[in-house]
């Protein structure tokens, strides 16, 4: 049973995250070869506050 988690940065839509299931479960499916049923998709939206990269939180970087 596979059970995976998605971090990402706050800001995705429902359908971004609908779409990003199903191809997920899809690539599981043809190359694990499980079942649609058994795999679990957990997504945990990150602000930039609670998110760094390189000693610098991104809600302090300057965006292009």
């Amino acid at each position: 049973m596979p059970w995976i988690r998605i971090d990402l940065s706050e800001g995705r839509t429902v359908e971004q995250k609908q779409k990003t299931a199903e191809a997920v479960t899809q690539a599981l499916v043809e190359h694990c070869g499980c079942t649609r049923e058994s795999v679990s998709i957990v997504f945990n939206d990150v602000s930039d506050d609670n998110w760094a990269f390189s000693g610098k939180l991104l809600s302090q970087r300057v965006k292009p």
